[in-house]
């Protein structure tokens, strides 16, 4: 929390990077009613941050068209994501009380700005979770979460040598926007930032496309998953999962899914639900084996490729924990330590989860020697996939339905946040309803509710 504070008051001192195309740092319509609030006065429910593992259902303003290209949307469905554990546990910086969270949304346009032309009130669409200008250098070639227009924050300028795009209800640090875990939201350069959903793709399917499986096939594809290779995969979440499924339709000879402790039974799901799956438990190895032994052992040289689909915030040595509390690293290198001793020579490593900051008692070394290539996959651009991958769930060649085990309602979303951190009652991907959310269609789960 001070770090995030003490972040919040650099930026503050310093000012804004020059070139912002939108509106930033309106994470609550209720910051500002007048300027950002609906002249209707209608309120909606939304999620909101208010300390480190402290997150809350309110009621605030409906947001309101502020910008020609903007777009008011209605949220059908949302979802909680494993990054968005990261900003309940405080990990990112510039987080601010009473921040709307959420960045997977799909749902109905309300309505538009004058500047947009291509949606209409009625509209089916699905939000990608970066916002993207679609006009600048990365925007041209569909490298939407790079954009260079939509993120004037020099915090992260400094930190990182250059800024990701704006992205919704993930903090000050990528521009500060109100989040889709809410019943409306603001999109801006809605033009470009909504995908229409067609009628045989539920929402259910679509809402997906906002980033999981944008993420899972950026990590797969990005990392050169190709015919006849031993992929290794750290994590059993949801994009884990999806990252093991989209490797056998690039043609991966074997996948094997790392996990362990609380949620070692995601172990289970994954291979219940893809059976080519192999799985390796790290909490049940013996004394003296470790992760790289038994993949060694499991595959001559080890695997070719392996993809983090963890994160750098939980640390298993005493020495990392500590590390991590005194905030002497904002990461842990252990993860990928793992993935270079695992790989065969020249073997290739790509970095999905979230990793926020800097790291220690990285294995540089092994990297070097052994000829390692290690991809940072970054925040995955939405817009370069997004359509192809509609599409495979149109032809049936990807069923992101394999992922979904609950859901639930808007308003009991503070409890989903608790559950989901603690790893319980087997939540892997949720659909989150709203007031405006069509019945469940055919094939996904009823509603939970733990009221």
């Amino acid at each position: 929390m001070a770090v995030s504070q003490s972040a919040n008051v650099l930026e503050k001192a310093m000012g804004h990077v020059e070139g912002g195309v939108t509106e930033q740092n309106m994470t609550n319509p209720d910051r500002d009613r007048q300027q950002y609030g609906d002249p209707s006065g209608e309120r909606m429910k939304a999620l909101v941050w208010n300390g480190k593992n402290s997150v809350e259902v309110v009621e605030t303003h409906k947001p309101k068209i502020i910008e020609e290209r903007d777009v008011i949307l209605k949220v059908t469905g949302s979802t909680i994501c494993g990054s968005d554990l990261h900003l309940y546990h405080g990990a990112v910086i510039q987080l601010q009380k009473g921040d709307i969270l959420g960045h997977e949304f799909c749902g109905k346009v309300d309505s538009v700005g004058p500047g947009v032309k291509n949606l209409k009130p009625g509209d089916r669409v699905v939000a990608s979770f970066q916002i993207a200008c679609g006009e600048c250098m990365y925007c041209q070639k569909k490298l939407s979460s790079q954009c260079e227009r939509t993120n004037t924050n020099k915090v992260e300028n400094i930190m990182y040598g250059g800024r990701t795009a704006g992205m919704f209800g993930y903090s000050h640090f990528t521009g500060g926007f109100a989040g889709g875990q809410a019943e409306y939201a603001r999109v801006p350069y809605g033009d470009v930032n909504l995908l229409p959903l067609p009628d045989d793709v539920p929402d259910e399917k679509g809402l997906y496309l906002s980033d999981v499986l944008s993420t899972s096939w950026n990590c797969v594809v990005d990392t050169g998953v190709k015919e006849g290779d031993v992929v290794a995969i750290w994590g059993a979440g949801p994009i884990g999962q999806m990252c093991a499924e989209m490797s056998f339709i690039r043609g991966a000879k074997r996948v094997i899914v790392i996990d362990g402790g609380p949620a070692a039974w995601r172990l289970d799901l994954v291979k219940s639900k893809t059976p080519k799956v192999e799985t390796l438990n790290y909490t049940d190895l013996p004394r003296g084996e470790t992760v790289t032994s038994k993949l060694k052992e499991m595959e001559h040289g080890g695997p070719d490729v392996a993809l983090e689909c963890a994160a750098g915030e939980y640390a298993k040595g005493i020495g990392h924990k500590i590390e991590l509390a005194l905030g002497l690293e904002t990461d842990t290198s252990e993860i990928i330590n793992e993935m270079i001793t695992s790989v065969k020579s020249y073997g290739r490593c790509g970095i999905t989860g979230v990793y926020v900051g800097f790291t220690n008692h990285f294995n540089i070394g092994g990297l070097m020697e052994r000829g390692i290539r290690l991809i940072g996959n970054g925040q995955a651009p939405v817009h370069l996939y997004w359509k192809d991958l509609l599409k495979m769930i149109q032809d049936g060649s990807l069923d992101s339905s394999i992922m979904l085990s609950h859901r639930v309602n808007m308003d009991e979303m503070d409890t989903l946040y608790q559950k989901f951190d603690a790893r319980a009652d087997n939540l892997q991907k949720v659909f989150v309803q709203t007031r405006f959310s069509d019945p469940p269609a055919p094939g996904t789960p009823e509603l939970t509710s733990w009221k």
